[in-house]
């Protein structure tokens, strides 16, 4: 029997305004495709806002996109969140072909990351034991973000993942703290 394989990808992005996902499905010629429907939850909300597409989108949403921005749309982009995103997306029959997703934002934390990274003053020879110490304290912070990402989005490990996310953003407020 012929059927969809619906798919997407949820790329991790440094635009702290836009959440980008791509529809990755493999759709059968047999079956039309119709009514494609994505929602997605924003983390802290136990309501979806749906966003119309069409079946093998690219799609880049913003603060408006998910009605956490009502003005000035299109002139002006507010941030979007750090958290878990539950995304849905179903053609018809949607009750019955569908996937979801919880994808882990970490944009705002991994900017924050990069911009305590500029301020270490690395150099292309053995650096001294101090530079070292604050990459090596770097690496494990980026680490507990790939942890977390893995936790909710492979493990389906929510909780954790969050625990261990929360745990990156205080190690990089002492590393922060450390570089003023």
């Amino acid at each position: 029997m012929a059927n969809h394989v619906l798919s997407l990808e949820v790329p991790t992005v440094m635009n702290t305004c836009i959440l980008s996902i791509f529809d990755t499905s493999v759709y059968t010629d047999l079956i039309p495709v119709s009514c494609p429907t994505l929602q997605i939850t924003v983390p802290g909300f136990s309501y979806s806002t749906e966003i119309t597409v069409l079946s093998n989108f690219n799609q880049v949403i913003t603060a408006c996109d998910l009605n956490l921005q009502t003005q000035n749309c299109g002139t002006t982009y507010t941030d979007i969140p750090d958290g878990i995103y539950i995304i849905k997306y179903s053609v018809s029959p949607n009750d019955i072909v569908f996937v979801e997703y919880n994808h882990l934002r970490i944009t705002k934390a991994l900017n924050r990351y990069n911009k305590i990274l500029c301020r270490v003053d690395v150099a292309d020879c053995d650096t001294p034991f101090k530079i070292k110490q604050k990459l090596e304290a770097l690496r494990i912070i980026r680490m507990y973000l790939d942890a977390a990402k893995s936790k909710v989005e492979i493990c389906h490990e929510p909780q954790k993942g969050m625990s261990l996310y929360n745990y990156a953003l205080k190690l990089l407020n002492k590393m922060d703290c450390v570089n003023c």
